[in-house]
């Protein structure tokens, strides 16, 4: 009677602790084994995890383990991106079911074994004002050798989207510093815009007179698949000391590992969402939004997804308006997140598939002209090809029509630049050429901006009256 009392005390509390892990969320995964690498994926067998699960993969003893993400899987086999280097990971004997973090060794395990360890959640990287001033890899790890991030908190990077009934609507101006946005392409706070550019045309410094003049209590630079000497750069010589002290720099160089790149985009999101709600307004430049689809292409076609546009499969085209989705005003008007997305289009081609869709999902764009860079006129902001979809609703309509103007008596030089330039227009032939080519030299002043210098929305518009006046 004694011995059954005692089993039956040792079952109930075997109970109670499995209760207790139960409600902790602690439940036990499946660990497998790695199969086969192949390119840029792990295949392993055995792994019993959903889709963006966090894993580790540990080979001998004395390598640190791989970070890894479950990206896919077809029957038994689950197929993972790496985060980091796989030089060295071996393929190895099958390993046991085991519980989440508990390395069970086997006896006689062969070196060479590698081990498959599911994390528990989603993916949680450091959040908090400890941020400002701060560089950080997709990782959350610091990157400025300033020490370690202090008064941050592990927070998910996965969020429920904001319900879109639940957002305040755009209708307050954002001052940018740059006088031919704020006269002919006036910003609202909590819009998303694209900026359309090719290679050497001057997109980063365009983001660094925005971020250095833009009226924002927080600054979030995404860096996704750019240069390596870009970041350093873009932080001393563009931002500067005044900028960088409201801004969180987010890196993810050109030679981070895919997984790595499309994590720093939604991380920064992520940071400018945190700040966002605390009610601040923040101010999101991402270069690039085209990198980031690259890297998911590279996933993507890594783990058997057919191509479509351009070597772009569908799942890329899918992930764009998620990621871009994530900022705009926040819950009832409280806090809000201002977007800048480089897009690069590659030979100055405007259709390009990736431009098209982020084109499409964009409240505006901004293109960037290679002929203008050429003649020296800086920013190369084509007014023609640009629009900012929300500027009827954020300015008086004195302005928007002054604006309007503008842009039709520049279209009407435009058209005829050719007859002009080998004198085969007759004075007095047009009358609105006439009037374009009287006020042309003085538009070409007002486009043009020192990279140093700030133009507040009052100057913007009056030097746009002015200009319009002079004739």
């Amino acid at each position: 009677m004694t011995s059954t009392n005692a089993g039956s005390g040792r079952w109930e509390r075997f109970l109670h602790a499995a209760r207790v892990q139960v409600s902790d969320d602690t439940t036990l995964e499946s660990r497998g084994t790695l199969t086969r690498l192949a390119g840029l994926v792990l295949e392993a067998q055995g792994l019993r995890v959903p889709v963006g699960s966090q894993c580790q993969v540990q080979g001998n003893h004395q390598q640190s383990p791989v970070l890894a993400e479950v990206v896919g899987f077809s029957g038994d086999r689950a197929f993972l991106m790496p985060a980091g280097d796989v030089h060295g990971l071996s393929s190895g004997a099958a390993v046991s079911v085991a519980p989440a973090y508990v390395p069970v060794p086997l006896i006689d395990e062969p070196a060479r074994e590698l081990r498959v360890e599911p994390r528990r959640g989603s993916l949680r990287l450091p959040l908090g004002d400890g941020l400002l001033g701060r560089v950080v890899d997709a990782q959350g790890a610091p990157m400025d050798r300033q020490g370690p991030l202090v008064n941050v908190e592990s927070r998910p990077l996965d969020r429920v989207p904001i319900n879109a009934m639940d957002r305040a609507p755009i209708r307050t101006a954002l001052d940018t510093g740059v006088r031919s946005i704020n006269a002919l392409l006036t910003v609202g706070r909590g819009q998303r815009l694209g900026l359309f550019a090719g290679s050497g045309v001057g997109k980063s410094v365009l983001l660094g007179m925005m971020a250095r003049y833009t009226q924002a209590d927080v600054i979030v630079v995404g860096l996704i698949g750019e240069r390596g000497r870009e970041v350093k750069e873009f932080i001393e010589d563009i931002l500067g000391e005044e900028g960088r002290a409201r801004s969180v720099v987010v890196a993810a160089p050109a030679d981070a590992p895919p997984l790595l790149r499309m994590q720093g985009a939604s991380y920064a999101t992520g940071v400018a969402e945190y700040f966002r709600d605390q009610g601040k307004h923040v101010l999101l430049l991402m270069d690039s939004l085209t990198r980031y689809a690259m890297a998911q292409r590279e996933i993507a076609l890594a783990i058997g997804e057919p191509p479509a546009t351009k070597g772009y499969p569908p799942s890329c085209f899918a992930r764009l308006p998620q990621l871009v989705e994530r900022s705009g005003n926040g819950l009832h008007g409280v806090g809000s997140i201002t977007a800048f997305y480089t897009v690069l289009t590659e030979g100055d081609d405007q259709q390009d598939p990736i431009a098209d869709a982020a084109r499409a999902i964009l409240d505006g764009h901004i293109v960037l002209s290679r002929q203008l860079a050429e003649t020296g006129h800086y920013p190369a902001i084509d007014v023609e090809q640009s629009a900012s979809r929300v500027m009827h609703n954020v300015v008086p309509r004195e302005q928007f029509e002054l604006a309007r103007r503008f842009k039709a008596v520049y279209s009407r030089y435009q058209r005829g630049k050719d007859l002009i330039q080998i004198g085969a227009y007759a004075p007095g032939s047009d009358r609105g050429l006439d009037e374009a080519i009287a006020l042309n030299d003085s538009m070409v002043e007002f486009l043009q901006q020192d990279m140093l210098e700030a133009v507040p929305m009052e100057g913007a518009v009056s030097g746009l009256q002015a200009v319009l006046r002079a004739n």
